[in-house]
């Protein structure tokens, strides 16, 4: 434990600056001076990265110890050092390929005892806490699919349900205008139309189709997968108790959002729901500028076709609780299906539409020029939902182009996912569904054949592409195709490899952050989110991903380190390394949800 001056400074060095306030100059010499007769209280616990939420009792365990140092053994003992209960040997030390930094691993997987402890190298650092439990990410699995109905964006949030961050409700979105670029015949520029609910997509106000595609596409793939875990999993929102599983209430509320944006005259869907440019930093509802839908577009209209239809599915089992809604969503991706048939390429482009129309759109693009993935999402989610072979032909055909992991414009995987989930209830494409599992195990395959070169001993960070904007998605959706690797063999390698993905997430990194707000104990507390920082409260909103490290540092932000795995700041300034956003949120979702619903398979 700490002597008192060191806790002292690991306190009070680590307050965050309050809204829009400094620390005093006498707070600020404490700090300073405590430091210097402690040695640097933080590095007490910050040379030791590792999981702060714990381990399962079965499960790998592996702490990293970061920095040059001479210490050969480390131990696990009580939080407060006083008991040592396991000893064990440090590897040799490793430097990271993307960093400056030296790494030694400490393996504790054979301490299986129930508890709450602290990894210890004498001489040089003690961990954060962390638990080893079963369940142990259960508050971490509730807590970010629990994140999705805080950015929900036109309903009042009660404090019931929303506990200290109750707000008022956001943009009614009622009286939505049709911007010039989506006019037509039947909808003129001008005309009103009213579109309320759905998601805000991340650190801003408007809400967008393609986004919501990958991450409706995610969410619902998570409930197809463990079905049984999310009948029980209860989040306290106001649809709970409706006996439909928490996960399927808060996609409903996104999904009715986006059926009001097909134009019912032809089928298309309009890019999104937005101002014409950002709002400031203040609370939802505060601005009342105009609202706009803008120009449809192939592949806001292909992400629809393929969440309507994946619904449409899903909902079947619901038809109590929802009467005739599977049968809309059905209907809606057909009709949209037909409108990308009738306009394969029509490409969303501000660039383009902004001399042209007034006003200029400048939030978010999602701007994406290739449309293979899109049609081959589509179309095998519309080919598992109705089974006609004329879907089945797209797949095949859209087949040529390699599948790669998920992302907000390379969707094809997701087509993947879903035709070897309902391999069984798919005889006619036996042969297409085989070619496609082979693809996602040379892939998992090929994760797992590096983790013992990396440094912090996860499959995140092999590459030094995977440190990008929302770097965080792509460690959770790595998780995610190793997930699915694990369901189709039953090889545990693979539910390993995802569950270090969970560690990277949950502090196992070169950053020493939990990049979810709320959870661990150095932790987001300045994410790119509006209303965590226009809304007077301390803690921002619990359970949202943050973006990562991001070398592009496009923000121009003040970094503590431009090498790719430290490129990051916990400030509300840095959209690039620290937004939130809700592609990002899904597979969050689905890797904490998944790994709790497998943990008894991790032995």
């Amino acid at each position: 434990m700490l002597p008192l001056s060191g806790r002292l400074a690991d306190n009070t060095c680590r307050l965050k600056e309050k809204k829009g306030k400094r620390l005093s100059k006498n707070v600020l010499s404490l700090c300073a001076w405590l430091v210097s007769v402690t040695g640097h209280a933080q590095t007490v616990q910050e040379r030791i990265q590792l999981n702060q939420v714990g381990f399962y009792p079965a499960a790998p365990k592996i702490a990293v110890v970061t920095g040059k140092t001479d210490a050969k053994t480390f131990f696990i003992t009580s939080p407060d050092g006083r008991v040592k209960l396991f000893t064990g040997k440090l590897s040799d030390e490793k430097p990271s390929r993307y960093s400056s930094t030296i790494t030694r691993t400490a393996d504790f997987s054979a301490f299986t005892k129930k508890g709450r402890y602290v990894v210890s190298v004498p001489g040089v650092a003690t961990s954060y806490a962390f638990t080893i439990g079963d369940n142990v990410h259960d508050n971490a699995a509730k807590t970010v699919l629990k994140a999705f109905y805080f950015i929900r964006s036109d309903m009042p949030l009660e404090k019931k349900f929303a506990g200290k961050w109750n707000r008022p409700a956001g943009h009614p979105d009622t009286a939505v205008l049709v911007h010039p670029s989506a006019a037509t015949e039947q909808r003129p520029a001008g005309t009103v139309l009213s579109s309320p609910g759905g998601w805000y997509d991340a650190g801003d106000y408007n809400k967008y189709i393609v986004n919501s595609g990958i991450t409706m596409g995610t969410l619902l793939s998570a409930y197809e997968d463990f079905p049984q875990y999310f009948s029980k999993l209860n989040v306290v929102i106001p649809e709970g108790g409706n006996d439909v599983p928490d996960i399927l209430n808060e996609a409903l509320y996104n999904l009715r959002w986006m059926l009001t944006m097909q134009d019912p005259a032809d089928g298309g869907v309009y890019h999104k729901l937005t101002n014409a440019a950002f709002d400031g930093m203040v609370m939802p509802g505060v601005t009342k500028l105009p609202r706009y839908v803008v120009q449809k577009g192939t592949a806001a209209t292909l992400d629809f076709a393929a969440v309507t239809a994946q619904a449409a599915r899903i909902l079947q089992k619901f038809s109590k609780q929802f009467p005739g809604l599977a049968d809309s969503c059905r209907a809606a991706a057909v009709k949209a299906w037909q409108w990308a048939e009738k306009n394969p390429a029509v490409i969303y482009s501000q660039r383009e539409i902004n001399p042209k129309y007034d006003p200029d759109i400048t939030t978010g693009e999602y701007g994406d020029r290739n449309f293979k993935d899109e049609w081959l999402w589509a179309a095998a989610e519309l080919f598992a939902t109705t089974k006609e072979t004329i879907y089945l032909s797209v797949v095949q055909e859209r087949m040529k182009d390699p599948a790669q992991l998920p992302s907000w414009g390379n969707v094809a995987m997701l087509g993947y996912y879903t035709m070897i989930r309902m391999e069984n209830n798919l005889p006619a494409a036996k042969a297409t569904i085989a070619a496609m599992k082979d693809t996602v195990l040379k892939i998992a395959t090929t994760y797992l054949s590096n983790v013992g070169a990396n440094a912090f001993a996860t499959v995140m960070g092999q590459n030094v592409k995977d440190f990008s904007w929302g770097g965080n998605s792509v460690a959770a959706n790595q998780g995610i195709l190793l997930l699915r690797a694990y369901l189709l063999t039953k090889n545990k390698n693979y539910l390993d490899g995802a569950l270090t993905n969970l560690d990277y997430i949950l502090g196992r990194n070169a950053t020493g952050y939990s990049f979810v707000t709320g959870i661990g104990s150095k932790r987001v507390m300045h994410p790119h989110h509006r209303p965590s920082e226009a809304d007077g409260i301390d803690d921002p909103v619990p359970g949202l991903l943050s973006g990562g490290p991001n070398p592009g540092m496009q923000d121009k932000c003040q970094y503590p380190s431009a090498e790719p795995e430290l490129a990051y700041v916990d400030s509300v300034c840095s959209y690039a390394s620290n937004e939130i956003a809700i592609n990002w949120q899904a597979p969050m979702v689905y890797l904490a949800c998944a790994i709790e619903a497998l943990q008894k398979e991790l032995k």
